[in-house]
């Protein structure tokens, strides 16, 4: 019957590449600085300053102009370049990643020339470190010596390899993975590129592997860097780890446990033989015998087509990983291929979930959105849940249900929720997630008694990782994705505060070189709708940010986008906080839980930011990358932002005034790193 099921179920929903390590601390001098996202800056404070306006930024500009187009429309995705005459000359490089394309890279060393004036201000030497591209200039002829790599900045993980005796087999394997891609990419003539893959355990299914180049050096020159900076960095901060890179201008090479590149890895090298299992299967509680497949095989869930095969399905299937509950809570994923779908973990039926939920009794429920209810459960081994049920009178819930399983189980983040299993019986359509103490951030922020707990710092920390979440789903991840549906209510807590995005119910996938989309169906939650898509059904990644500057907001002055307890009639959020932005008085709206022990400076940086966030024109609002800096710099310069003119207020029966347009939905640390600092010769 299982190949019967087979035959009829699709298993192109679940290809997986795990958690992305966003959160970074740099090392410059002990001890560790604030955590920073990409891009990473080394400015040369020895190389002198110039002046605005000077013959010297003319001449970066003059680079920033035409070496976007230079590296994307090269072969080899690399381009360097001078301008201008001694004293004022300036040398440039830029690199592309060899498995990005030709948009991603122009648009990448773009916005490395403008975030290098930003963050090395004034300084005529810097160095960004972004994805997927290399930035360098300076005043002198660096371009001359293809081998000089000084400058470089290390990363590697906080966790390490665990296991009996796992530590030192990592350690060879990745050895031999990232040697052997250092060849790979050495033998390259075109872009001195290659990615890498090998089999290896359980725990660490695969290791993935990426070392390049800049084209204009030799092979001998490419592998004699790469092996400099392997074997520099490898024994002294990589061992026992199971992450670690090294930028460089001229080589860089990195490893993980999980692709972090596109497409397919080049090179594949063999694995360890597999562990013979000589032991019978366990029974369940049912009497069923429960499948359990080798430690090394790979989480994989299966979706129907269509309802009539939903009639077909007699049993219920819920996958999630083989892990502890420790490991579960850890965000440790492991990826999934298409050659691996036929294989899983674990198995339960629907009587798990049933126990584990206490048949969804009402004490457990957590809330309710457009997709149905969601109810706290806890597994048998431990590990507590989030059990998401399907409203049975939902009449869009099988394709959001479809949307949802397709990009979370490839989307993995440790700012987006984790879904751990799903469940498909009949009528019943279960999504199982990691169970979040702290609930959703609705839930806290407008409470008058819970909004106490959310400090300022856990303020500024939520909208920090909403925002590193929103970079990876907009510019980092393998996919492109529009949330379309980001509001606190789909933002859930962990313990500790740290954000996880939920809910990608209404989420679109764009292709890469896309960057809007049109529909007639408009969905969503009007007041965090950005007014293109409200009256024009078009989205783009800029509707999201839209959101996330309603949603930083909401955080700062803990009040609802669209109603007021201390107004006569309904007032929206952006007009108010304008209001008292033009006059001075934004500290007016600060929540009065936080009073006083708000920094006045850091609250009209984030009301600022906000502002920026939701203006009218998608063109006029930050990237995420951008807001991004924004966010965890304190030398930026931020633009001054014009006066958001769109609301969507409410009438006395409590619809919106395009409600007659539009229906409204119901509303519902890991990485250490350091830096070398780059020395002009004299």
């Amino acid at each position: 019957m299982a190949m019967a099921i087979r035959r009829y179920l699709t298993l192109s929903y679940f290809l997986s590449s795990a958690t992305l390590l966003l959160a970074f601390f740099f090392l410059h001098a002990p001890p560790p600085a604030a955590a920073q996202p990409l891009p990473w800056q080394l400015c040369n404070d020895t190389a002198g300053n110039f002046t605005e306006n000077s013959a010297y930024q003319s001449n970066i500009r003059r680079l920033a102009a035409t070496l976007p187009t230079n590296a994307s429309s090269s072969p080899s995705l690399f381009a360097a370049a001078a301008a201008g005459a001694a004293p004022d000359a300036v040398y440039a490089l830029a690199l592309c990643r060899g498995d990005t394309n030709a948009t991603s890279c122009a648009r990448c060393v773009a916005a490395a020339f403008q975030n290098a004036q930003q963050l090395c201000a004034l300084n005529k030497g810097a160095t960004m470190y972004d994805d997927p591209c290399i930035l360098r200039y300076a005043g002198w002829d660096f371009l001359a010596n293809a081998t000089d790599n000084r400058g470089v900045y290390v990363a590697w993980s906080f966790d390490n390899v665990t296991g009996k005796g796992a530590a030192a087999a990592f350690d060879a394997a990745a050895g031999r993975l990232v040697n052997a891609t250092a060849d790979a990419a050495a033998a390259d003539t075109v872009r001195r590129f290659a990615t890498g893959e090998v089999g290896f355990d359980g725990t660490y299914p695969k290791i993935y592997s990426l070392a390049q180049c800049s084209p204009d050096m030799t092979a001998v020159d490419c592998r004699t860097c790469l092996g400099s900076i392997i074997r520099r960095f490898t024994a002294t901060y990589f061992a026992g780890k199971h992450g670690g890179r090294v930028f460089g201008v001229r080589c860089n090479f990195r490893f993980e446990t999980y692709p972090f590149f596109f497409g397919r890895a080049r090179l594949i090298l063999p694995g360890p033989p597999p562990p013979v299992n000589t032991t019978a299967p366990p029974a369940n509680a049912n009497g069923r015998g429960s499948t359990r497949h080798k430690t090394g095989r790979v989480l994989t869930i299966a979706v129907p087509l269509a309802a009539a095969v939903l009639a077909l399905t007699a049993a219920c299937f819920c996958f999630w990983s083989r892990r502890t509950p420790a490991q579960n809570m850890s965000g440790k994923t492991y990826s999934t291929y298409p050659e691996d779908s036929e294989s899983f973990d674990s198995l339960l039926d629907l009587s798990t979930l049933l126990a584990a939920t206490d048949n969804f009794a009402e004490s457990n429920k957590l809330g309710e959105g457009g997709f149905g209810a969601v109810y706290k459960g806890i597994l048998p081994d431990g590990l507590e849940i989030a059990v998401k049920r399907l409203s049975l009178s939902s009449g869009q819930g099988v394709e959001e249900l479809k949307t949802e399983l397709e990009l979370v189980a490839r989307l993995q983040h440790k700012n987006l929720a984790r879904l751990v299993g799903v469940c498909l019986e009949e009528d019943e359509k279960l999504l199982v997630y990691e169970y979040m103490p702290n609930r959703s951030l609705d839930t806290i922020v407008f409470d008058s008694q819970k909004s106490k707990d959310l400090d300022w710092g856990k303020r500024v920390k939520i909208v920090n990782g909403v925002a590193r979440g929103l970079q990876y789903l907009h510019e980092d991840s393998q996919l492109k994705i529009v949330h379309r549906d980001l509001k606190p209510s789909n933002v859930l807590l962990d313990l500790d505060y740290n954000p996880k995005i939920s809910d990608f119910g209404l989420a679109k996938l764009f292709d890469r070189d896309q960057s809007q989309g049109v529909t007639s169906r408009i969905a969503g939650t009007y007041g965090y709708m950005a007014p293109e898509y409200a009256m024009r059904g078009q989205y783009s990644v800029k509707s999201d940010v839209f959101s996330l500057g309603v949603l930083i907001l909401e955080m700062v002055t803990g009040r609802k986008n669209s109603s007021f307890e201390d107004s006569e009639q309904s007032v929206d959020l952006l007009s108010l906080v304008w209001e008292h932005w033009t006059t001075g008085a934004i500290e007016e709206l600060i929540d009065p839980f936080l009073g006083r022990r708000a920094p006045r400076d850091q609250v009209l940086k984030l009301v600022n930011i906000a502002l920026l966030c939701v203006q009218d024109s998608p063109a006029d609002r930050p990237a995420m990358s951008s807001l991004n800096v924004m966010l965890s710099s304190n030398t930026v310069s931020l633009q001054v932002p014009s006066r958001p003119t769109f609301c969507i207020q409410e009438v006395e029966d409590g619809s919106s005034v395009y409600s007659a347009a539009y229906p409204i939905p119901r509303a519902s640390p890991n990485e250490v790193s350091l830096t070398e600092t780059e020395v002009e010769p004299r």
